[in-house]
């Protein structure tokens, strides 16, 4: 090919770059100005949040705490319970039931040396769980009809308990009059994988669920979160326990909004220093448990999955790409390449984490959570050598 030959095709393939890029420019816009509109919804959840959403702190309600009953599902916890233990022991609960759910490792014998150590502390052997149900709601369901408390606490074996954590629950329960109270830990990240997913729950959290929309009638305002879940036995029995979510595998939604539904009142609060947890240990089992319940949270459809993995690549990775391009909506790409970094900052800023440097990991994230969304299209999930629906 000579070299005249070259510059005109050269030539050829920048003008018909050039005329698709022309007549891209509306859709372009389009999509960086809803892009745009996001990040901005997003900001205005999280400033309305960093001044309103509870934090526990320490101190007593000024109402005596009922008689409670901390209750602990246990499947295949024997690395994590030595870690929760002292934290559920230093609550001056009545009673912590730890239920060992089928477990094929020393769960059961961690707990039996523990007990023996503290008369509050008790070890039940889980039955086999009836068809339909999930095995956490299963343990969950018997814990709840083995226990003696009007205040029943159930936490997860990830959780790690403060002194005074139980204390600042029933406060915060009081002072919001809830019927059903959730904590979201601080979550804890030992490795690049889990920063680049685990704080997403805080960010869906704190971005779009304004603390003062859970008194409003308004089914998606409802949540919870079934890694500290306090209920008072009333409560629990109106909503008729967990057999009412037996199959649910994203319960702790499930009850919130039945809870709703049947007009009790919830709160939530973020744990601070007192309640913390490490749900996953690395990237990979970040992507198995998160995937596990993505597509339920996503109404078990496929296609709103997809739609919904797609969107977030185009709303926190697109925005670099188109920000560094020569078009006419580049400073709404830029504006929101920006905002990103910034929403993350402010929501390690609300949680306590610190990690600011996470905000870098922003741009990339998307494109880390595209394996999760791969495991939720399948139609079953993978937990703890139980498949589920």
């Amino acid at each position: 090919m000579g070299l005249e030959e070259r510059e005109n095709r050269e030539e050829n393939t920048a003008m018909w770059w050039a005329a698709v890029e022309r007549a891209a420019r509306p859709l372009d816009a389009a999509v960086s100005g809803a892009v745009l509109a996001f990040h901005l919804v997003k900001l205005t959840g999280l400033l309305s949040n960093l001044a309103t959403f509870p934090t526990l702190q320490p101190g007593a309600a000024p109402v005596p705490r009922p008689r409670t009953s901390i209750l602990v599902p246990a499947r295949d916890e024997a690395d994590r319970l030595p870690r929760a233990l002292p934290g559920l022991l230093a609550q001056p609960a009545e009673e912590i039931l730890v239920l060992d759910d089928e477990s094929s490792d020393a769960t059961a014998q961690v707990v039996a040396a523990a007990a023996s150590r503290d008369r509050r502390l008790r070890l039940l052997t889980g039955v086999s769980r009836p068809p339909g149900w999930i095995g956490k709601n299963w343990a969950c369901q018997q814990l709840a009809d083995a226990a003696t408390g009007d205040l029943l606490v159930f936490c997860d074996a990830d959780v790690t308990l403060r002194p005074g954590a139980l204390e600042a629950v029933w406060a915060q329960q009081v002072a919001q009059n809830a019927d059903v109270f959730s904590v979201f830990p601080r979550q804890d990240t030992g490795s690049l994988g889990e920063r680049l997913l685990i704080p997403l729950i805080d960010e869906v959290l704190l971005s779009f669920l304004p603390h003062w929309l859970l008194r409003a009638p308004i089914p998606a305002a409802a949540t919870a979160n079934g890694q500290l879940i306090a209920i008072h036995r009333r409560a629990y029995q109106a909503l008729g326990g967990h057999r009412a979510v037996a199959g649910r595998i994203v319960e702790d939604v499930a009850l919130a909004r039945r809870a709703r539904r049947l007009g009790l009142t919830l709160g939530l609060a973020l744990g601070g220093e007192l309640v913390r947890a490490r749900m996953y240990e690395g990237y990979a089992a970040a992507v198995r448990g998160a995937g596990k319940s993505l597509r339920a949270v996503h109404g078990d459809s496929g296609v709103v999955l997809a739609a919904s993995a797609v969107w977030h690549v185009t709303a926190y990775t697109w925005p670099w790409v188109r920000a560094t391009r020569r078009v006419a909506s580049r400073r709404a790409w830029g504006v929101a390449a920006v905002l990103g970094p910034i929403e993350r900052l402010l929501v390690n800023v609300k949680t306590g984490r610190g990690g600011y440097a996470e905000a870098l990991l922003v741009p990339v994230t998307a494109l880390a959570a595209l394996p999760v969304y791969l495991l939720a299209a399948r139609r079953t999930a993978r937990w703890k050598g139980r498949e589920y629906r």
